[in-house]
């Protein structure tokens, strides 16, 4: 166990290298101590908000934060949210940062992230309407029938296995690579539990638009809007932000139409941070 003196990190402080720290402070960090164990790190997310994660796991990536960025965007009045595949609670928690009336049910496989995330939900205050489900989301018992989110999340794995180097970590495999599913049954669970107007918003490599394409039109969704990511100015977009509806939410004539927005730059060519993404990240509270 490392010094949990040192653990407390000044998680009630309000400034951070001249930036404000908005929101409230969650009851976790009011604690004078905070014992973070060897092998984990716990991070600052959203505001006030921490995740702990593994020194040597997965961690949240750019990825999480765009997709928890770009849903919230689009639907920000949601009342129930469901993030599916939600690993150690990256996107979610954003996004429960960002809708602050709203209830979460998330559900992952992965014991070891589900640990985690239980542990920073707890920390985060947010226990009493953030439902952490273990499980394959594929599972016909995970979800009821009855159960419908305005909003639903999703950072799926891009690659199918035996495709690249899958990595040293089976926490990261399992965040990578298709082991328990891939986008078309992220699209199948997004158009079963959205609720009537409800938005479905996940991230996915750019160059693998046609098997989004095909995945939404298999599961009656309709792409309503797109965002090419460029992660260094002058490169080409590597990945894509989308924003997808139940068809049969839609007039006709809309159910044909994908407003493409212009793209996101993450980093200038100097390597500093984009001025619009400084700004998404001020937006979900985490230094710019």
């Amino acid at each position: 166990m490392s010094d949990p003196s040192k653990a407390a990190n000044n998680f009630c402080d309000p400034c951070f290298k001249g930036w404000a720290k908005p929101g409230p402070i969650p009851p976790g960090a009011r604690h004078d101590v905070v014992e973070v164990p060897d092998g984990e790190t716990l991070d600052a997310i959203s505001g006030y908000f921490r995740l702990y994660q593994l020194k040597n796991g997965h961690r949240f990536s750019t990825d999480d934060v765009l997709t928890a960025w770009y849903g919230t965007s689009w639907c920000p009045t949601a009342c129930k949210a469901l993030d599916l595949g939600s690993g150690i609670g990256s996107v979610g928690m954003i996004a429960a940062w960002r809708l602050p009336g709203a209830q979460f049910v998330t559900i992952e496989a992965q014991d070891e992230s589900v640990r985690l995330a239980r542990k920073s939900a707890r920390f985060n205050g947010l226990e009493a309407r953030y439902e952490i489900r273990h499980g394959d989301f594929r599972d016909p018992n995970i979800l009821r029938d009855d159960e419908l989110f305005d909003l639903v999340l999703g950072s799926p794995p891009y690659f199918p296995l035996g495709s690249g180097i899958e990595g040293d970590h089976p926490q990261k495999i399992a965040c990578r690579f298709e082991v328990r599913g891939d986008i078309s049954h992220y699209c199948a669970m997004a158009t079963k539990h959205l609720a009537p107007g409800g938005f479905f918003a996940c991230v996915f490599p750019t160059e693998q638009l046609e098997r989004v394409e095909a995945a939404a039109k298999n599961a009656e969704l309709t792409i309503v809007r797109r965002r090419p990511i460029i992660l260094l100015e002058g490169n080409e977009p590597l990945l894509t932000l989308f924003g997808m509806m139940r068809s049969d939410h839609l007039p006709p004539s809309f159910r044909k139409q994908t407003w493409v927005e212009p793209a996101l730059i993450i980093r200038q060519r100097n390597g500093h941070v984009h001025p619009e993404y400084a700004a998404i990240k001020l937006a979900i509270g985490f230094p710019p």
